[in-house]
């Protein structure tokens, strides 16, 4: 079932936005301030019609060359009252952006310095993910947003501060991340078997915790287990449970996952591991009735649960119909998607290592910052996070990040030599085959259909060298994953 399709036939907002054919346009994030660290995640978008805006200092001009580019947070189809940039450095009229076919083209017309994904130059054009720095003062990052955002069936009342965490562990403003909470509310509010993809590090259980909270089934405690923790020998007693001293003697007797689950949710993390046969054997208990039989036991049980399941495999890994038994999908979006929410999350994961390690607050966070609300980091740092190319997505950004904190040698986290090595804007590895000279939008697009977006088989088939030709491919024709 896709996950605009719901069971009681109301159609989610973001389905109706999309149906609408409503475009995304270029839009420019600040990722890090050094006057204004608390406006990190503000956006502004770019008129569709081409037209000139001037980033500048304060406010606007009798003499501007056009239009001010205003920033503000935006969230829930609202867009804040955008204030005055501040920046001791940045002139009054530093640069001209303008819309350009769905990038951004930039000219520096103020004193400030100003470097493109690294690289000093007066004028270039922006593509989603590059990231634009004027000298010690602001670093913005380019990406596709929708004209707004639709409103969510995220409860109001689970959400805090702009750019904080939610009170479900969730962090972000950008549009993925309002999908993903709207994704999360409507699945929430069903009470089917879930299975919930992507890659290792993206936050599955993050996502399987907010479902179980925000559902019918919250007063009771979510059961949760890796399924690649259980041995092979003992799977059917670990899901089933058993009778005691059976099959073995002085076993205890046990409930199993399922009998714990009874009335609440399980939550079965790396399904992708639990060999076939044993996927079989968990048909049954998965069709209404929940019907099972612990080892041991004559009688049948029954159990009302409901099953989320989480997995880095493809779906074509696992049986077929026990995948198919899981109606409802929830894809976790990776880092490489959501690049505007990584300043969100560096301070996010800044804040947790301090409120853990009181020298770390002392050394990167302002003193009297009792709130530890803005960490003291070097842009460029932020530039090259913003900009990598993650496999391991949060825990990969949560080690880069300590590896910071280890080799800063002041109270600035610093981008090291050490951090340097780990930091790469053209990974290599996973190799399938030589670049081709030219690999065109409509053959992207087709390529990704035929395998259901899975960009790790696409740019095999397209025999590209690695999956990230392909990530800058489609960020070149402006497609998501």
């Amino acid at each position: 079932m896709s996950r605009d399709q719901t069971l009681t036939g109301v159609e989610s907002p973001w389905a109706s936005q999309s149906s609408r054919g409503v475009a995304d346009v270029p839009a420019l994030v600040i990722a890090w301030s050094a006057e204004q660290p608390e406006r990190v995640g503000e956006v502004a978008l770019l008129p569709a019609d081409a037209s000139p805006r001037v980033i500048g200092r304060g406010p606007v001009l009798p003499d501007d060359p056009a239009p001010r580019l205003y920033f503000s947070a935006t969230r829930l189809g609202e867009s804040g009252a955008g204030t005055d940039l501040l920046g001791a450095q940045i002139s009054r009229r530093q640069a001209l952006v303008c819309n350009a076919n769905g990038r951004i083209a930039v000219e520096r017309i103020g004193a400030c310095p100003m470097s493109i994904d690294g690289v000093p130059t007066d004028g270039a054009t922006l593509s989603p993910g590059s990231v634009l720095t004027l000298k010690d003062q602001l670093v913005l990052c380019c990406v596709l947003r929708p004209p707004t955002l639709p409103p969510t069936s995220f409860p109001a009342t689970m959400l805090g501060p702009f750019g904080a965490s939610d009170r479900l562990g969730i962090v972000g403003e950008g549009s993925s991340a309002w999908k993903l909470r709207d994704s999360i509310a409507f699945i929430a509010r069903t009470d089917g078997h879930v299975l919930i993809l992507g890659e290792s590090g993206v936050g599955k259980e993050v996502a399987a915790r907010a479902i179980h909270a925000l559902s019918s089934r919250a007063r009771a405690a979510l059961v949760a287990r890796s399924a690649a923790t259980i041995p092979d020998t003992l799977v059917d007693a670990e899901l089933f449970g058993n009778v005691g001293n059976y099959p073995n003697p002085g076993m205890r007797d046990r409930p199993g996952l399922i009998g714990e689950a009874d009335g609440a949710t399980l939550f079965l993390d790396e399904i992708g591991e639990l060999p076939q046969p044993m996927q079989a054997r968990l048909l049954r208990v998965l069709d209404s009735g929940g019907e099972y039989t612990r080892l041991g036991e004559a009688r049948n049980r029954r159990a009302d649960f409901r099953l989320l399941a989480a997995t880095n495999r493809g779906i074509d890994e696992m049986k077929q119909d026990f995948a198919a038994r899981l109606k409802l999908r929830l894809t976790i979006p990776g880092l490489n998607e959501r690049r505007d929410d990584i300043p969100l999350l560096i301070r996010h994961l800044l804040q947790r290592a301090a409120a853990g390690n009181p020298q770390v607050a002392a050394r990167f966070f302002v003193p009297g910052d009792l709130a530890l609300e803005n960490p003291r980091i070097a842009p460029v740092l932020v530039e090259r996070l913003v900009r990598h190319t993650y496999r391991l997505h949060m825990r990969e950004l949560d080690s880069l990040l300590w590896r910071a904190i280890l080799t800063s040698p002041e109270d600035f986290l610093s981008l090291t030599p050490d951090v340097e090595q780990e930091l790469s804007t053209e990974p290599d590895g996973d190799d399938f085959g030589p670049d081709p000279v030219d690999v065109g939008e409509a053959a992207v697009r087709a390529s990704l259909d035929r395998h259901a977006g899975n960009v790790t088989r696409a740019a095999r088939e397209l025999g590209l060298k690695n999956r990230y030709v392909l990530y800058r491919l489609m960020s070149k024709y402006g497609l998501r994953e």
